[in-house]
């Protein structure tokens, strides 16, 4: 397990004339500064380097290692065989109860194997990309997000996978906030397909359904099935806890719309398969831990970082143009007005003054934090911002 330090990649104010300018073209003549020691001053303006934490470090044991294998049942939550499986869960008492805001105070575990904390309950797509990634864990379900990334700040848990963004229903706002919110790093990414499932009691069909319950996105996304029904949409705090209600009241004319795996747990019977409208229906989740990993040149890496920026025309695009200007791309790019200073008041002389939007803006680039251009490209675009931070990087997840 990584030592308790926390490291923050954060930016400080500098001047571009000290970072990053000779990897653009050669300085004046009386510079003669080298790229060794343009790199080694930028290196000195990091708030945490890269050597520092290779000193910091320790190699991980195996089960924290991310895998992109298939999903494997966690061993909290065994499925039930043979006949059972179709009815109902013996005691639904006996699933993980999840952690809530009041519960965070308890005791983490003896370290035995890596727990990784998910928002939902047992069954959710959430515990299936935190299973994806850490196969051999001990999946713990939490009430909110905010729960998760608590339990993880606590040492409760050693990881949490959330997701970040869905192609169908887009980013998850309130998960970019909370990355800006608490020190935590982003250390992996899994990418999930979403297959949903219309799910009702043993021996129900689904022409007997009258209402269905689900998470307000998944509802979305399987429109079309459920206006062919004519069903009443019923919104749930998510998929699994949608079927884990079906399950316990019992009510024959209601449905929910969740994971095949969540059947499985709640014993439900799967009354239609891969409903939702769009078949390419892709979630991504991010890995978050205490600290950072040490980012190589080995695989594809992806870097995510988030920063606000200075007044003057033009000044977006300058920021962006840091990356193309080295090569790099960019995969992602979000805003999100600030919450302490929403409103920037720009003077227009004799006519009072104007208000604007004041923006933080959240990038994934694909670049390692280990390759030059990447450290250039952030002392470059250090000229332009106010706030700077990097949230992580980390290997790309290429597995679906």
């Amino acid at each position: 397990m990584a030592l308790k330090g926390a490291a923050i990649w954060v930016c400080a104010r500098t001047s571009c004339s000290d970072l990053g300018a000779s990897d653009l073209g050669s300085r004046n003549s009386g510079s003669a500064f080298s790229l060794r020691y343009d790199l080694e001053k930028f290196r000195k303006w990091e708030c945490c380097s890269l050597a520092v934490l290779a000193q910091r470090a320790i190699t991980p044991v195996e089960d924290e290692k991310p895998h992109v294998s298939g999903v494997e049942s966690s061993g909290a939550i065994e499925p039930t065989q043979g006949n059972e499986s179709r009815g109902f869960h013996k005691d639904l008492n006996l699933l993980p109860k999840p952690l809530s805001a009041n519960g965070l105070s308890s005791s983490p575990s003896d370290g035995s194997k890596v727990r990784v904390a998910y928002q939902g309950l047992p069954g959710a797509y959430s515990e299936a990309a935190a299973l994806k990634a850490y196969p051999k864990s001990e999946t713990v379900p939490c009430d909110q997000f905010e729960e998760a990334f608590k339990a993880v700040e606590l040492w409760l848990v050693d990881k949490a996978v959330l997701p970040i963004e869905n192609s169908v229903g887009g980013s998850i706002h309130r998960n970019y906030d909370l990355l800006l919110r608490h020190r935590l790093h982003i250390v992996g990414e899994v990418q999930m397909q979403v297959i949903h499932c219309l799910l009702g009691l043993p021996g129900v069909r689904k022409e007997e359904l009258k209402s269905v319950l689900s998470h307000p996105m998944a509802l979305a996304q399987c429109d079309m099935m459920l206006s062919n029904l004519g069903v009443v949409r019923i919104n749930a705090e998510d998929t699994a806890g949608a079927a884990q209600m079906v399950a316990s009241t019992g009510t024959r004319d209601t449905g929910a719309i969740a994971s095949a795996r969540a059947a499985e747990i709640y014993g439900l019977d799967i009354l239609a398969e891969k409903i939702q409208d769009d078949d390419d229906n892709i979630t991504r989740f991010l890995i978050l831990a205490r600290e950072p990993i040490i980012p190589g040149n080995d695989r594809p890496y992806k870097t995510s970082i988030v920063f606000t920026l200075e007044e003057g025309p033009g000044v977006l695009f300058k920021a962006l143009s840091v990356f193309a200007l080295r090569g790099i791309s960019l995969s992602k790019i979000e805003s999100r007005p600030q919450k302490q200073r929403p409103l920037r008041v720009v003077d227009d002389y004799n006519e009072g003054s104007a208000k604007y939007f004041d923006y933080l803006f959240f990038i994934d680039f694909e670049a390692s934090m280990a390759e030059p251009r990447a450290q250039y490209a952030l002392g470059h675009l250090q000229e332009f911002s106010r706030f700077l931070r990097v949230l992580g990087s980390y290997p790309i997840d290429t597995v679906l």
